[in-house]
């Protein structure tokens, strides 16, 4: 049998193929319990019967004045007067034994022994053969009586043993047994389909999100609908947000091609302009190699946006510290000759979910931006965001200096998105525009406020919860 049978990749195959084995394993067990139970209640009842036969020939059994076996005119059923008719009954004493008229032209019985006054004993299937050497299984009960009278001074023991045969027995086990296994056979099959059209109906809604998808791949729908069932409503709102994503990241391309075309062509002007001018060759070399450098800034500072743009769903949480602790080390070296001293008030378990390079981004930018405005201190404080409704914790970062601030009647031009890096008003250069765009794919927002701590600029970013 092939691996596919036992691995197929149907989630409706794999839900009727263990639904179907688990059903089968219950039905047979269940059935086996059923049987085993029916069993012994038939054992029972015929143990209860024969007793009954046992106790009714011991209420006419009499004994006359030697102590001799007077044995029952009239016997409690009409079978054990029929030869072989398959109930048989003896009454055994110290000396010798009597036998129901069924046993006398009927089978050979063997001479069990005589128990003790209220003893009783239950066996079987014990085999009895007939004078041709036919063999016949039986049930025994026994049970053992005393007699006092007459004129014996001591009880006259006796016990009476009813046989009866185990073929109606048999008979009634087969009948139970077929229509059981019949009824329960059917009553499997009825749930398996019943099983089948409960799988259809549970798994029709993946099929809806499938046409759904389908429609969005054509173009017909922008995004996924929310009518769904609640344990698909996850997989929904990511698969939308998976597209916003993608949709996001592609208009930002857009720009960023957009702002570099518009970018270079200020440069590649002022080249043409050289070249068409004929001037010497010493002023085109140093134009040429100013405007290089300006492009290669351009195509530098464009490319790092577009890197900075979108995130990956699901991504691991990020610790936060190490990470800061490298970017302030290198900006100290940089501003070595402020003496600017960067202070950390991170919590440990503030994590941040999204792409390293997007943190470095925020971290490095902010960081950068305060150095430059800072006189002697920055400060970096990170924090888990509650947000009301919300299980997991957002993030904030907040980053202030002891500079001279940013005044309110500025604070949209800070955080205005330019055109092109040189474009950019005064206050606190490009970096605070790509803290936007990534805090932006991500949901957040960009705060601008004073220190209450230090008087210079608070640049606090706002991070929600992750998917």
């Amino acid at each position: 049998m092939s691996a596919q049978f036992w691995k197929p990749r149907s989630l409706l195959r794999r839900q009727l193929l263990v639904g179907t084995i688990g059903l089968a394993a219950f039905l047979a067990l269940a059935g086996i319990a059923l049987d085993r139970a029916l069993e012994q209640t038939a054992q029972e009842n015929m143990r209860v019967r024969l007793s009954n036969y046992a106790l009714a020939y011991a209420a006419r059994t009499d004994f006359d004045v030697t102590d001799a076996l007077v044995p029952p005119a009239i016997t409690p059923d009409p079978r054990l007067d029929r030869p072989s008719s398959g109930l048989y009954a003896q009454i055994v004493q110290r000396n010798g034994r009597w036998q129901s008229q069924s046993a006398v032209y009927g089978p050979q019985l063997p001479l069990p022994p005589l128990l003790d006054p209220g003893q009783e004993s239950f066996s079987g299937p014990v085999t009895i053969r007939d004078s041709s050497g036919f063999g016949s299984a039986v049930y025994v009960y026994g049970r053992g009586f005393a007699w006092s009278g007459g004129n014996s001074k001591a009880p006259v023991p006796f016990t009476i043993y009813v046989m009866e045969d185990l073929r109606p027995f048999k008979t009634q086990m087969n009948y139970f047994r077929s229509a059981l296994w019949g009824n329960i056979g059917l009553a499997g099959l009825l749930l398996v389909l019943l099983q089948m059209v409960a799988l259809w109906w549970s798994l029709a809604p993946l099929k809806r999100v499938i046409a759904e998808l389908d429609r969005v791949k054509e173009g017909m729908a922008t995004k996924m609908s929310g009518a769904h069932p609640r344990e698909l409503t996850p997989l929904t709102e990511s698969i939308n947000a998976l597209i916003d994503s993608e949709r996001r990241h592609l208009d930002r391309q857009r720009d960023v091609m957009s702002d570099l075309a518009h970018s270079l062509k200020t440069p590649l002007a002022v080249l043409r302009s050289q070249l068409d001018s004929h001037g010497p060759d010493a002023e085109l070399r140093g134009e040429l190699d100013t405007q290089l450098r300006r492009m290669n800034d351009i195509v530098g500072y464009q490319l790092a946006r577009a890197r900075s743009t979108g995130h990956k769903l699901y991504a691991a949480p990020i610790a936060i510290e190490s990470h800061a602790e490298e970017i302030v080390t290198g900006l100290e070296k940089i501003y070595a000759g402020k003496g600017v001293f960067c202070e950390f008030e991170i919590a440990p378990e503030a994590r941040f979910h999204g792409e390293l390079g997007d943190l470095q981004e925020l971290l490095g930018n902010l960081l950068e931006n305060a150095f430059k405005w800072a006189r002697s201190r920055v400060l970096l404080t990170v924090a888990p965001r509650q947000m009301p409704g919300q299980r997991r914790a957002g993030l904030r970062i907040a980053v202030e200096d002891d500079g001279p601030g940013v005044p309110k009647s500025q604070v949209m031009e800070v955080l205005q998105r330019g055109v092109r890096g040189d474009e950019r008003v005064q206050g606190h250069g490009i970096g605070l525009s790509i803290v936007q765009d990534i805090l932006a794919s991500y949901g957040g927002e960009l705060e601008v406020g004073d220190s209450a701590e230090m008087g210079g600029a608070r640049f606090e970013a706002l991070l929600p919860p992750p998917n």
